[in-house]
């Protein structure tokens, strides 16, 4: 079946759920407040999850008073592609927000030029916050200075079939829940910068006393960043603990469904934009009314369950277009697998295709005629061109050659029980060959019921649009098709005087 089709059926199905949310409209004083803790580039080495380094209190005292999930994945390795989908309850793939930055109407407030129209969402998609809203919920998506959460602000520009404009982080009705009425519930989101904390963070763990995995180089500025994201956590840590504090002021803690959890993985490489287990597979605690304390599971749980669990929980219909589940209903049936992908990433595309079953990962890498390690914005950082300038010099021993070499397979499989590092590729093993074929079928199979938008390549629209905004940087072949078309625009924008160029920030 293809999209179109897909859409038309998900549309109707969809009426029925709409028309059970309006119903719902004036929810009583006792529903649950949901709160949505969202960490940003946060890989989960908490205390609760086995870390010995470091300790974090607050966040294994919440999954003490909940449920810790063991194998929560994330959609995609890169925010905006896992906050289309977990913002909706669906892959980010079947409705087009797949690239990193696929936004194409504006850049910088400025408009991008006659016949670059925003991305819409389909009709029949509608965002979580709206659904609450909806049911008389008030929304919120929070978030403080450099001293307080570290949130900012980040618009994607993208709009409903409506022409309203949505932000992705979520709701746009208000800040945090004091501004609510009174016994009104609450749905919102508090983002916490996490991993994207900068340079002023307190250097609390000792460089030397980190564990490098075996796919980094053992260098100082290897060692650096990971201790870095140490430090970050344990800030993370102190503004989770300061939240909970915060709920418990104004006496809403018991009555509040809590979901924390990462968009991805930390910055480093081959973790951030990547689909490996450090890329995709997070963190989740849940806590709140009607959640097991103390309890661990270990069954798949993708990022597009979130919304769907998030909406039972508060007694709302569930849209028939979501595809996510609701992972906290009694008769919840586990996966069988999970997906993750992975597409542009600003200027730099990408095909990635990722099905995680309970023991095995299979990556399908569709664009094989360019190395992982392909130009990127990570590009200027001292560690990247420490990477670089190893890779040349024949530095890398064969482990690291795996993500640092020239190659990359069409295909991977690991077995993630015996190999959590993913650096033992069984796809050429005739001994698991059938699993091999089974993780290609399963691939096969979501493609054709999903209509991923990513199997075919980004309109010339979408591609002229990274074009402008990233200029010379954009190297792939794809952008040929419309590099001429960009020259041309390039020649009649007006002369610009050079202004000294400031150093590229570390993100």
């Amino acid at each position: 079946m293809n999209l179109a089709k897909i859409f038309v059926l998900a549309c109707a199905l969809s009426l029925s759920g709409a028309a059970a949310c309006s119903e719902a409209i004036g929810q009583q004083a006792g529903s649950p407040n949901i709160l949505w803790i969202y960490l940003e580039d946060v890989s989960g080495w908490f205390g609760c999850y086995g870390e010995t380094l470091i300790e974090t209190p607050n966040i294994d005292a919440l999954a003490a008073r909940g449920t810790r999930f063991t194998r929560f994945y994330t959609p995609a390795g890169v925010c905006s592609a896992t906050r289309s989908a977990v913002i909706t309850g669906m892959m980010q793939t079947s409705f087009g927000a797949h690239n990193h930055r696929s936004s194409r109407a504006t850049f910088r407030g400025q408009s991008m030029g006659p016949g670059y129209d925003a991305n819409h969402l389909p009709a029949q998609v509608q965002t979580i916050p709206e659904l609450f809203r909806r049911a008389g919920y008030y929304t919120f998506n929070e978030g403080g200075g450099k001293d307080d959460f570290n949130f900012v602000w980040e618009p994607d520009r993208l709009y409903d079939h409506r022409g309203k404009k949505w932000n992705f982080k979520g709701a746009q009705e208000g800040t945090e829940w004091t501004g609510r009425k009174e016994g009104q519930p609450f749905f919102g989101q508090i983002q916490l910068a996490g991993g994207k904390l900068g340079s002023g963070v307190p250097h609390v763990v000792a460089r030397d006393s980190v564990s490098v995995p075996p796919y980094y180089p053992d260098i100082p500025l290897v060692r650096e960043e990971i201790a870095h994201h140490y430090d970050c956590l344990i800030e993370t840590d102190r503004a989770v603990g300061e939240i909970v504090a915060a709920l418990k002021r104004d006496q809403l803690l018991e009555n509040t469904l809590i979901f924390l959890f990462s968009d991805h993985g930390y910055k480093l490489h081959r973790h951030k934009q990547f689909l490996y287990e450090g890329g995709i597979q997070m963190p989740l605690i849940v806590a709140g009314p009607g959640v097991s304390e103390g309890r661990v599971r270990d069954d798949l749980i993708s990022g597009i369950d979130i919304g769907p669990a998030s909406l039972a929980a508060a007694e709302l219909t569930v849209p028939s277009v979501m595809e996510g589940r609701d992972f906290l209903a009694a008769d919840y049936r586990p996966r069988e697998f999970i997906v993750a992908a992975r597409d542009r990433c600003d200027f730099t595309i990408e095909r990635i295709r990722a099905i995680v079953t309970p023991r095995y990962k299979y990556l399908r890498n569709y664009l094989t005629d360019r190395p992982y390690m392909q130009p990127s914005y990570k590009d200027p950082w001292p560690v990247s061109k420490k990477f670089r300038e190893m890779m040349a010099q024949g530095e890398m021993n064969p482990t690291q050659l795996i993500f640092f070499g020239p190659d990359k397979p069409a295909e991977e499989l690991y077995d993630l029980e015996s190999d959590p590092h993913e650096i033992h590729n069984l796809a050429n093993d005739p001994a698991h060959r059938p699993e091999l074929e089974r993780h290609r079928q399963l691939l096969q199979q979501w493609i054709e019921r999903t209509g991923d938008h990513g199997q075919v390549v980004e309109s010339d629209a979408g591609l002229l649009a990274a074009l402008k905004r990233w200029g010379d940087r954009c190297v792939n072949p794809e952008y040929d098709r419309v590099r001429s078309e960009y020259i041309q625009w390039k020649q009649q924008q007006p002369t610009r005087k050079k202004t000294q160029q400031k150093p590229a920030k570390k993100r």
